[in-house]
């Protein structure tokens, strides 16, 4: 598994595993009719826009053996400033067939390790709490600071909000969680 900075090549397939890694994930918990509306290209043209810019945050992604996109990570400045964070994950998705194999670990490294090089000192990430990949994040022993209802399609759903205030611990805890799988 090979996992880069993202560039604006990379957009298309990011624009796919985004689309359809909600599908997969949000199946049963997000109402079906708002997940068909899920389109790839208006999803590649968000992407595209993004990608040119690091003023826009920084992304990652995880491609298989063939080079596929197969999971992706965006990270940037915390949105809101309501918390007194510095940086926000604000997004790891991946295709259901490679979940369970360090690939969501390794994205979050990447930008772990982006995110130190700024000198940033917190982190925080937002997480739809019926998510099953909550306990990834959780697994990293995060502290719950917020929770709020938001309306996707036609359903509300709670978001928590998790955060780490010591980087070093949490890059630690990555590098833990890899090697346990005997990967780095």
């Amino acid at each position: 598994m090979l996992i880069e900075r993202a560039t604006e090549l990379d957009a298309k397939g990011i624009a796919s595993v985004h689309v359809q890694s909600w599908r997969e994930t949000y199946r049963g918990i997000i109402n079906q009719e708002f997940l068909d509306s899920l389109k790839e290209e208006s999803r590649y043209e968000l992407w595209k826009e993004s990608l040119k810019s690091e003023q826009n945050g920084y992304a990652y992604v995880a491609k298989n053996e063939s080079g596929e996109i197969v999971g992706f990570a965006s990270f940037g400045v915390e949105r809101t400033k309501k918390f007194g964070i510095e940086a926000e994950l604000y997004a790891i998705y991946l295709l259901d067939g490679y979940k369970g194999q360090k690939v969501g670990s390794k994205l979050f490294y990447a930008g772990l390790q982006q995110i130190l090089k700024l000198n940033l000192k917190s982190l925080m990430v937002w997480v739809l709490n019926e998510n099953p990949s909550k306990r990834f994040y959780e697994s990293f022993q995060p502290e719950m600071i917020a929770e709020e209802q938001i309306k996707i399609g036609t359903g509300v759903h709670k978001e928590i909000a998790y955060s780490w205030n010591d980087l070093h611990l949490l890059n630690k805890r990555l590098e833990e969680s890899i090697k346990r799988e005997g990967v780095k």
